[in-house]
């Protein structure tokens, strides 16, 4: 079994496309995805839990897919807020040409994709969604949080899904002690969402 990580900068597993459907209540759009990319040949449960739920998203200003993977999320925000722009961001190279390929597979053309020591440190996020690397490690993940959860406008609002015995709950209780306002959503299938924001900003 190859050791190629999906959070790899840059894997070296074969690559082997698959092109897949994905059919949400209000949009749908193939997407392609590939060995050493997250989820390779289907849209994962927890992705298509996030997607499916009731999530507030910015209208305009910039807006976050947190480790895009091949953009089912990217896509899905660009659709649904087509005055946002969506700031798709991956370590993963492969990822992030699987992202920009199916942006343009699917005719959406307000999709940034980036590494993430290119995106301005001016960029504030009005929504992020993630469904986060909980294997890169505790406190990798951490790091990766904070970095981003930082920019959040005063109002803006992040969504996260997480595997319940992977860290769901623990990671809850770590937000709320780093000064965010972290609530459960929902619970469905060993998964929770999440919803985290700035400490004094409105709820959705």
């Amino acid at each position: 079994m190859s050791s190629d990580q999906y959070f790899d900068h840059d894997p070296t597993v074969p690559s082997s496309p698959l092109v897949v459907d994905v059919t949400l209540p209000d949009t749908a759009f193939t997407l392609e995805t590939d060995r050493g990319v997250f989820s390779h040949g289907h849209l994962d449960t927890a992705t298509s839990m996030l997607l499916r739920a009731t999530l507030p998203l910015a209208a305009s200003g910039d807006v976050l897919d947190l480790g895009c993977g091949a953009g089912a999320i990217a896509l899905t925000m660009a659709r649904r807020s087509p005055g946002a722009t969506v700031w798709a961001v991956d370590v993963n190279a492969r990822a992030r040409d699987l992202c920009t390929r199916n942006a343009e597979r699917n005719r959406i053309g307000n999709i940034v994709v980036a590494p993430p020591d290119e995106v301005p440190t001016s960029v504030r996020f009005a929504t992020i969604w993630s469904n986060p690397p909980i294997r890169i490690g505790k406190q990798a993940l951490h790091e990766l949080l904070l970095t981003w959860l930082g920019p959040l406008t005063p109002e803006g609002n992040a969504a996260l899904v997480v595997q319940k015995h992977l860290g769901a709950d623990s990671l809850q209780r770590w937000l709320g002690a780093q000064g965010f306002v972290c609530e459960r959503l929902a619970s469905k299938a060993g998964f929770r969402l999440l919803a985290a924001r700035q400490a004094g900003a409105p709820s959705a």
